[in-house]
């Protein structure tokens, strides 16, 4: 049975296992060093400590997986994290590209009545505001955006990676959930997508981090990990 008062510390590495799992990249400590831009050894102490306090289990090559009880705090950090950023944006006014370390530092300290009210004012909105689903398992898989070929009709599903430099760059393109375009022009440095008579362009390695539907759609393949963690401050993701 887990311990049912995890740490803030604990809580960022159940917020960053879980993305790995969404992701469908493998749940090591290998990729949670990586994405939390941290040394092995701080890892290694806080995964072991994970393990005792019943959140996730280890097998004999090292790979990790959730226990019931983590899996659960896992999903509820999760959530609180992207109901945050959806408050923040839709009702206080913050840009969609500033929310994420602000809500890094308010997910620990929101009390279940406040949580209420939050849900409360965000109504029956489904996602965070880089497209991620607020409640997990409502997740729409796509494919990405660096995958498409030339003249596909494409929607933006999501950005993978939520490090705010890397949303910035995203936000200044003029990319974001929900927008439809066709992909006009696709080579080994850049892609680019015309929506509404704008042209936006992004980079190969950012376009893998771009989750998208597309028709004709390429075949499903999970985003090359080095692309997922772009982000030059500490948990960038």
């Amino acid at each position: 049975m887990a311990d049912d008062h995890a740490t803030v510390a604990e809580e960022e590495y159940l917020q960053i296992l879980f993305w790995l799992h969404e992701a469908r990249l493998p749940m090591t400590a290998a990729n949670v060093a990586r994405a939390m831009q941290l040394s092995a050894p701080t890892v290694h102490e806080m995964v072991g400590r994970l393990e005792r306090d019943g959140y996730i289990v280890r097998d004999a090559d090292k790979k990790i997986d959730f226990t019931q009880d983590g899996r659960e705090h896992a999903e509820q950090v999760v959530s609180r994290h992207r109901l945050i950023e959806r408050f923040l944006t839709d009702v206080v006014g913050v840009p969609w590209d500033d929310v994420h370390e602000e809500a890094e530092k308010l997910e620990h300290a929101m009390s279940p009545r406040f949580e209420a009210y939050v849900r409360s004012a965000v109504g029956d909105a489904a996602t965070c505001p880089h497209g991620h689903p607020i409640r997990p398992g409502n997740r729409i898989e796509g494919v990405p955006l660096a995958d498409v070929q030339i003249g596909a009709r494409v929607r933006i599903l999501r950005f993978e990676n939520e490090a705010e430099d890397l949303l910035h760059y995203l936000k200044e393109v003029g990319l974001e959930p929900g927008m439809d375009g066709t992909v006009s022009e696709a080579d080994a440095e850049e892609v680019v997508v015309d929506s509404d008579g704008a042209r936006h362009t992004v980079t190969r390695s950012v376009a893998e981090t771009v989750s998208v539907t597309a028709d004709p759609s390429p075949p499903s393949r999970t985003a090359l990990p080095d692309q997922l963690v772009l982000g030059r401050e500490r948990y960038g993701r």
